[in-house]
């Protein structure tokens, strides 16, 4: 896609954001997490993140009920593998994630700004997936 291309499609996303990105949004912009800078429907590579902390390369993904089914969550891999190459943190939270535990959300995204050794760990699911158990594991 054509970087001019990938800055319309942010721009259209941006004015078609979930409910959950435009929570997790009031709680990130103006430097409200900890001073950090963070900006929504960036272009990262390839990808548009749903928000994007340059200054720690820290890519925070949230996903919806579209990212459950195997093609998706194989795409979402494939995705984080990318960005983390490009030298990229990825936390994926899910939508019910941001809206039923924003606490918990913003202390996933907080610890991997202020411990980037930790990130892999910071990155992990808090809930699992639809049709996953606890561990991640399909069935």
């Amino acid at each position: 896609m054509r970087e001019g291309a990938k800055t319309t499609l942010a721009k259209q996303l941006r004015s078609r954001e979930t409910t959950a990105e435009n929570r997790l949004w009031q709680e990130l912009r103006n430097r409200k997490l900890g001073g950090h800078k963070f900006i929504r429907q960036a272009t990262v590579g390839p990808y548009i993140a749903d928000f994007l902390c340059r200054e720690q390369a820290l890519v925070v993904e949230v996903d919806g009920a579209t990212h459950s089914s195997d093609a998706e969550i194989l795409s979402d891999k494939q995705r984080t593998a990318h960005l983390a190459r490009l030298g990229f943190k990825v936390v994926r939270l899910q939508n019910i994630e941001v809206l039923e535990a924003m606490d918990l959300a913003l202390t996933v995204i907080r610890d991997a700004l202020d411990f980037p050794s930790s990130a892999p760990r910071a990155a992990e699911r808090l809930l699992p997936r639809a049709g996953e158990d606890e561990e991640g594991q399909h069935p």
